[in-house]
């Protein structure tokens, strides 16, 4: 039976895909602490008003269709949980391979509620 941070996550993963699919962020915000701090290799964000008002939710979705292999997330104890994710990148309308890569996503999780993020480019 997975731990209650491994269910948490995976809820977590099924809001951060359709956001990423959609720009629908609102499930995601919901999972979130307010106090998060959301770490990417572009930039970092801290608390859910940054997180709530970036602008790059949805944007990527505007050209492609994604397709996300996700495996299972690794319970490493002290609220930590991680999860490698392939990634695959379609042109919309033609289905065309755009391109793929791999990435490495790491959550704290404290009181029920995502309170780090940080996703690496891995591979």
């Amino acid at each position: 039976m997975p731990s209650n941070d491994v269910v948490i996550a995976s809820r977590f993963r099924a809001a951060l895909e359709t956001a990423v699919r959609t720009g629908d962020h609102n499930a995601l915000l919901e999972l979130v602490a307010p106090d998060v701090e959301w770490v990417t290799p572009q930039r970092t964000l801290r608390g859910i008003d940054e997180l709530r008002n970036w602008r790059i939710w949805g944007s990527s979705a505007e050209g492609f269709d994604f397709d996300f292999v996700d495996r299972d997330w690794v319970d490493h104890g002290d609220g930590r949980v991680v999860c490698d994710v392939h990634q695959v990148y379609r042109k919309r309308g033609t289905a065309e391979f755009a391109y793929e890569r791999e990435r490495r996503v790491e959550l704290t999780i404290r009181n029920g509620k995502i309170s780090r993020y940080e996703v690496r480019v891995v591979g």
